[in-house]
């Protein structure tokens, strides 16, 4: 039992140790963050107040912010509970930050402005980081599961940007409904029941323990659960046959525990209280002002001694939710209802929570209150707070006394769920709309929302089955809608790599007749087919992009310009367009940076690492893959929680961190169907054969490679289009395991397919690679030759290093060493700068054979550079492009104090101790 102020906290001595141990940390200047979860009742709250009185008596500042069931579609209500008290100080912030904060809150100057999510979240870092200039704080939040979702955004913003601030985030939730944003960035303590041992200490604390055979009942209902064991104790010593009733459920037993109290009441404090379980907003003038003449101040009295609630100053708690619960459940209907209107009569300044208690006091459908909801979402729309949006409209469907509109109001709800990034919910929303409507348009549309939450998880053929029958039965009468739905469906189609969907995207396309934006057929085209079908989209994406670049600040869902760069940046990705696709999913995600929408950022977010990663630009690719990852998790993105580990996994291998790269892709692909995910599998493949290949088992990385072909007497790829750029590798292990003739059957095989097209420069080097490796010694020299003919082979540094080293271990091996030593220098500065560690020591032993003593690492090479983390590199060639710590956290999105931070640890890592030494310690980028 562990003494804190004048309460008593039984069996948590680890949980208490490490609450002391975060305070302890945050009085020294480092950060922290952690999320308890359990039960109802398993002490959380009380173990939230502990460390809050620690941080106090430590002389930490406590903010606290507690979430609310009736509160969770209010946009921002968490958020404005936690920075209440210092919101004056936002006039200091960066002008843009300041306009994005106080807009949510609708404290603007009345300016229209454009919602900015992440201006927000970084407005809200900053805030705090400037309170923290004045000494460290602590934000407790309770209750996290209730939270609205524009404020769970902002805490996993947060989460991730603490470091170097004196900022520590201590959160609980119930373990059943950890939020989504939070589950993956913050440490997680469980907090369990007590041990009977610590459950019978408990129980001797209370006023009137129980004895005997109520005890034994009491310890066995209660199950470990403080709070059940406290209520429990008091209901016996009430009423000693309560323990003998037959069990409940636990939170049904307490919330009937605390509903006995009720009785007991005065009616003005019971109304009181309903009226406060109904508000949930814990603001007393409100409730009074519902209450009217029917109660004064005086009537909480009963309830504060009977241990319910807590009044201070203007605000009203209850002791627990469970108590706010059993307070509203014990009322009849009648009374309910009567509560929320009276609470929407007061709240005339409110329309948002004016509209829910209208909604909550509605009996049955009621369009009036459905349209007050509608347009409390278009105001939560306006302020960036879609997932609000989509609650909101989604109430307002069930309270739809038409179908259709219903139905309409689901399929708005959809969408604003897709710009929130959670495919589940926009998949739930758009399957209850075929039970309304017969009206092709709306179920048009609730199937390309939910053939979109599908393709964005592993559910490929599930997407495309509400995709491809829309745009089959639009043609006619729809083309437009056709190639709208075409271009959603060749995503998971190209994902799959099912050659029945391709094809019958590829059929369904070639129905429609031109259109004036053909931007759907294009990508139809390259995805589905990219060899076959190269040169018409290449004249087809010269056409098609003759737009500049879009602004930045314009609004993602009404640009068209950046509809089009992510559309045309995947066709220059798939198309080996390298270069190209790099420039257009970038400045596509500089864009949707400020988008809401993370299902739109994790997906380009993936694309351009992928691009990067062929490109040679591995720090950067490392960097798109965290910002892919982190975005993807938080929304449910299953496609990219596996794809971008999987492609760090290779980036793992190829740098010689073999265990690592295997570990990461075990983790990746647990529990997921990589044959329904032939992309996928492929690249898993290629990951687990480059790990093998690092370590010099060139069997095990045939198998591997081998793999992404079928083992017919005419293999086929496993993917149509991710396979072939293994082809060379498959070789190069076959050439060294005896495995000769089996890689020539796939060689022969794959040569006969692609001739049926036109290849990139990229895979014509590759095949052209293959034949060297396998040709006859006096035929090998002209594919060498020819596949580092093309100057445009450079744009794949990687790939044209390993032509280079093959080559010069062919020409070593026939006495030609002169000629091969410039191969091997070109393929080592290659190696060396991406950290390629077992291609490097490969090629410093060859070129010790050709008689050269190869020179160390050269300043700012990978290895010089290996401590640097992505966002650090990042940070570091900022500040030596000449920006100053605010202009670089506006920039990316980091409080000036945490680039200070960052670039205190950068200096050393580099060997340099100050800021004009950047530029001469580091790259160029791309190099």
């Amino acid at each position: 039992m562990t003494p804190l102020g004048d309460e008593w906290i039984v069996g948590r001595d680890h949980e208490l140790a490490l609450l002391s141990r975060l305070v302890d940390a945050l009085t020294t200047g480092r950060s922290g963050a952690l999320l308890m979860t359990g039960g109802p009742g398993a002490g959380k709250s009380a173990l939230l107040e502990a460390a809050a009185r620690m941080a106090r008596r430590s002389g930490v500042r406590v903010l606290r912010c507690r979430g609310s069931e009736g509160e969770s579609g209010l946009p921002f209500a968490g958020l404005h509970q936690l920075l209440r008290p210092f919101l004056d100080l936002a006039e200091g912030l960066p002008a843009r930050q300041r306009a994005a904060l106080l807009g949510v809150f609708g404290l603007d100057d009345g300016t229209p402005t454009v919602s900015d999510p992440l201006l927000t979240s970084l407005g809200a870092l900053t805030l705090l980081s400037d309170v923290a200039e004045h000494g460290p704080l602590l934000l407790v939040i309770d209750d996290t599961h209730w939270l609205d979702l524009g404020t769970l955004d902002v805490l996993a913003f947060m989460a991730r940007r603490l470091e170097g601030e004196p900022v520590a985030l201590l959160l609980a939730a119930r373990d059943t409904a950890v939020p989504a944003q939070l589950d993956r960035q913050v440490d997680r303590l469980t907090i369990e029941p007590l041990d009977p041992a610590a459950a019978g200490r408990l129980l001797d604390h209370q006023p009137r323990p129980p004895a005997g055979r109520a005890r034994s009942r009491v310890l066995e209902q209660a199950a470990g659960v403080p709070l059940a064991l406290v209520e429990l104790a008091r209901a016996v010593a009430r009423d000693p046959a309560a323990a003998h009733e037959d069990a409940l459920p636990l939170t049904d037993r307490l919330e009937a525990i605390f509903a006995a109290d009720l009785p007991e009441l005065p009616s003005a404090t019971r109304e009181l209280l309903l009226l406060a379980a109904a508000a949930e907003s814990a603001e007393l003038p409100v409730i009074l002002s519902a209450v009217g003449d029917r109660a004064t101040p005086d009537d909480w009295l009963p309830a504060e001694r009977a241990g319910l609630v807590r009044v201070d100053a203007d605000r009203v708690r209850f002791r627990h939710p469970l108590i706010r619960s059993a307070v509203y459940r014990a009322a009849t209907y009648t009374e309910r209802h009567t509560a929320h209107r009276a609470l929407a009569d007061v709240l005339v300044g409110d329309p948002d929570r004016r509209a829910w208690h209208h909604a909550a006091a509605a009996s049955g459908v009621d369009e009036e209150a459905a349209r007050e909801l509608d347009d409390s979402a278009a105001r939560a729309q306006r302020r960036g707070g879609y997932a609000a949006a989509a609650t909101a409209l989604e109430r307002a469907a069930r309270l739809s006394p038409d179908p259709t509109v219903r139905a309409g109001r689901l399929v708005r709800a959809a969408t604003m769920a897709m710009y929130a990034g959670h495919p589940r919910w926009v998949g739930e929303l758009s399957a209850q709309v075929a039970t309304l409507t017969d009206e092709p348009a709306l179920l048009a549309e609730a199937s390309l929302r939910a053939g979109w939450a599908l393709a964005v998880t592993t559910r490929f053929a599930g997407s495309l089955g509400f995709l491809l029958p829309v745009a089959e039965a639009a043609v006619d009468e729809n083309p437009v809608l056709t190639l709208d739905a075409l271009a959603t469906a060749t995503t998971p189609a190209y994902n799959s790599g099912a050659p029945e969907h391709r094809e019958k995207i590829l059929r369904i396309a070639e129905r429609v007749p031109p259109q004036e934006d053909e931007i759907g057929r294009l990508w139809a085209l390259a995805g589905c087919d990219p060899v076959r079908n190269r040169a018409r989209a290449l004249a087809m994406f010269a056409r098609a992009w003759t737009d500049p670049l879009a602004e930045p600040g314009a609004r993602p869902e009404l640009d068209l310009p950046l509809a089009r760069m992510v559309v045309l940046g995947g066709t220059a990705w798939v198309l080996d367009e390298t270069a190209e696709a790099i420039r257009l999913l970038g400045a596509a995600m500089d864009h949707l940076r400020r988008s809401p929408s993370s299902g739109a950022n994790a997906t380009v977010a993936q694309a351009l690492a992928l691009a990067l990663y062929e490109s040679g630009s591995w720090t950067e690719a490392r960097a798109a893959l965290d910002e892919a990852y982190g975005l993807a998790a938080e929304g449910g993105l299953e496609n990219v929680v596996v794809g971008a580990p999987v492609l760090r996994a290779t980036l793992l291998a190829l740098r010689g961190d073999t265990e690592e790269a295997r570990a990461a892709v075990q983790r990746a692909v647990h529990g997921i169907d990589l044959p329904s995910c032939r992309s996928l599998q492929v690249r898993t493949h290629y990951a687990l054969g480059a790990a093998a290949l690092a370590e010099g088992d060139h069997a095990a990385a045939y198998d591997r490679f081998r793999a992404v072909y079928t083992r017919q007497p005419e293999p086929e790829p496993l993917h149509f289009h991710a396979s072939d750029y293994y082809l060379a590798d498959l070789v190069a292990a076959a050439v060294r395991t005896g495995r000769a003739e089996d890689a020539r059957l796939v060689l022969d095989t794959t040569r006969r397919r692609l001739a049926e097209g036109e290849t990139s420069a990229r895979l014509t080097a590759i095949v052209h690679r293959a034949d060297a490796l396998l040709a006859e010694p006096d035929d090998a020299e002209r594919h060498f030759t020819a596949a580092l003919a093309d100057p445009a082979g450079d744009r794949w540094p990687f790939e044209r290093a390993q032509v280079r080293l093959d080559y010069a271990e062919w020409l070593r091996r026939r006495r030609r060493a002169v000629e091969a030593r410039p191969l091997l220098a070109a393929a080592l500065e290659v190696f060396e700068r991406l950290g390629t560690r077992p291609w490097t020591d490969r090629t410093r032993a060859e070129l010790r054979a050709a008689g050269v003593t190869p020179a160390s690492p050269p300043a700012g090479s990978a290895d010089s550079l290996a401590e640097l983390t992505p966002q650090q590199l990042q940070i570091a060639r900022l500040a030596a492009a000449g920006l100053t710590n605010r202009e670089i956290g506006e920039r990316i999105f980091l409080s000036p104090r945490t680039v200070g931070f960052h670039l205190y640890r950068i200096f050393p890592k580099l060997g340099i101790t100050s800021r004009a030494q950047l530029r001469d310690a580091l790259p160029e980028p791309g190099e």
